[in-house]
């Protein structure tokens, strides 16, 4: 018997091993982590369960078959992140570059159907080279059964990708697929086709950086919702993502105990907004004062700055944030502003997150670039998602709410919950300077300066909404705190029943 556990044993040795130490050495000169290190800083100590590591690919062609290595280029299990049951799979750079064959899929499907059975959140670490060419069409055919099962667990269990590598051809579509994207500054990438392709094909020339880096994807392309420093810092925070999140779409949201008072008070609130209208103040500082002891973990921190989103916790429970941002662009809606909020209250209401919406918009970005760009229909993504939402919806004006950038920041009218405002609100068509020029042809500038004193004394206020019911109250900003607590407390039981359909036509 011995014998027979010492034989188990190395061989459990050497599919840990994976490519070799050579291989290992030259990934932690890169500034990597191996694919089982990370696991290790991502779950629990020793919560790792792992299946199919003596699994090898099958391939006979191009003397494949005389490369055979234990794991096959990925790392598949499950664990656990602060108690809760998690799957993952981590691929493996130094087996074959981590490239995908047949039974490299065939780990990763498993491991997505075991989620689906157990409704527990997948998360993929990615560091790979795409298909494995010596396997052809094969190895296409296992990206096809990875994604069917990434469109088919959208809504139903967290999807989670961390970029921590390259990551090129059909490794870059799932993760397109799931809920959230990171990325490892310097060392990830991602793209359809590499610089050679490129190269090759269009005669541009172009570093992998500049295709594909996290500085491309976090600001201009939107791909990825965040980047981090290094590996150690990226597994870190997603253990911190984990936590805000519902293990499935049935469960709730998680709580978690706090000291932080549900009816804190917070009188520095009281002065947030500058007495010039056209200044200002920064929405994250309004966010930190509301959610619990300051904790909030923002996505999409670097692109379309100008909305704000993330996640809090209010009375321990996890709640999602839309804000508008004033310091950027004057907090107005343009495309990416509007298919990144989207994107976000479609997450929070599928998965039954509460939604609190922080407004200061003075409107959409005029201009033939956005209207070229289709700033139509991407206003209407956003439009949409507030429209479709079950989940509770608490809103609260700031200052500006003008034009339909009003309605489609989840006014009453698309299916806000409880709306509130703060004393400094406005909300009207448009500023008083441009509406009076509109209304008022041709006066002089005495009449035009008393045509806006009245026109701001009558519409930019909240009382012409309130007077109306679509603002439910007009609160003091230094109980925004205990007011957004009561009303999600009241709202914990809320239920929407939608007609039913086969699935709706979201604007694209």
């Amino acid at each position: 018997m011995k014998d027979i556990l010492d034989k188990l044993e190395q061989r459990r040795a050497k599919a840990r091993l994976g490519g070799g130490e050579r291989r290992i050495e030259a990934q932690h000169k890169r500034g990597k982590l191996t694919a089982r290190e990370r696991i290790e800083l991502l779950l629990d100590k020793g919560s790792f369960e792992e299946f199919d590591m003596f699994v090898e690919h099958r391939s006979s062609e191009f003397g494949m078959e005389e490369q055979k290595i234990p794991g096959d280029g990925v790392v598949t299990g499950w664990g656990t992140i602060n108690g809760r049951t998690v799957y993952l799979f981590s691929k493996d750079f130094t087996v074959f570059g981590g490239s995908l064959s047949e039974t490299h899929a065939q780990k990763i499907i498993k491991v997505q159907d075991m989620a689906m059975k157990a409704r527990a959140p997948v998360i993929g670490l990615f560091d790979a080279g795409g298909a494995r060419i010596q396997e052809g069409v094969a190895a296409l055919g296992g990206y096809g059964e990875v994604f069917k099962r990434n469109v088919i667990a959208s809504g139903v269990i967290p999807q989670i990708s961390v970029i921590m590598g390259p990551c090129a051809g059909g490794d870059v579509y799932s993760p397109a697929m799931t809920d959230f994207i990171f990325m490892v500054r310097d060392t990830s990438y991602m793209f359809v086709t590499g610089p050679d392709v490129v190269k090759t094909v269009t005669n541009e020339v172009v570093t992998s950086e500049e295709l594909g880096g996290a500085s491309i994807h976090t600001t201009k392309s939107g791909v990825a919702d965040g980047s981090y420093d290094n590996d150690v810092e990226c597994l870190l925070q997603m253990r911190r993502l984990i936590d805000f999140l519902p293990s499935n779409n049935e469960t709730g949201v998680p709580t978690w105990p706090t000291q932080d008072a549900a009816d804190r008070i917070d009188e520095s609130l009281d002065t947030l907004v500058p007495e010039n209208p056209n200044k200002p103040y920064d929405i994250k500082e309004l966010i930190l004062k509301v959610v619990d002891e300051g904790d909030f973990f923002e996505i999409g921190t670097a692109f379309a700055k100008n909305i704000v989103t993330g996640f809090g916790r209010i009375a321990g429970s996890t709640v999602g944030f839309v804000a508008n941002q004033p310091m950027v662009l004057a907090g107005v809606l343009d495309s990416d502003a509007s298919r990144k909020a989207a994107r976000f209250v479609r997450f929070c209401d599928a998965f039954g997150i509460p939604i609190v919406t922080f407004v200061d918009v003075p409107g959409f970005l005029p201009g033939t670039a956005q209207e070229y760009g289709g700033l139509i229909k991407h206003g209407a993504k956003l439009l949409f998602a507030y429209s479709q939402c079950t989940v509770p919806l608490v809103t609260v004006i700031t200052r500006k709410a003008f034009g339909g950038a009003y309605d489609v920041m989840a006014s009453k009218h698309v299916g806000g919950d409880l709306n509130y405002a703060w004393p400094t609100a406005q909300i009207a068509v448009m500023g008083a300077k441009g509406a009076v020029e509109i209304i008022f042809r041709g006066g002089t500038p005495e009449q035009i300066a008393a045509q806006t004193k009245q026109y701001e004394d009558r519409f930019l206020s909240p009382f012409v909404a309130a007077e109306r019911g679509y603002i439910d109250d007009v609160i003091m900003p230094h109980s925004t705190r205990r007011r957004i607590a009561r009303a999600l407390a009241m709202l914990h039981d809320k239920h929407v029943e939608m007609p039913r359909r086969k699935h709706d036509n979201l604007p694209l």
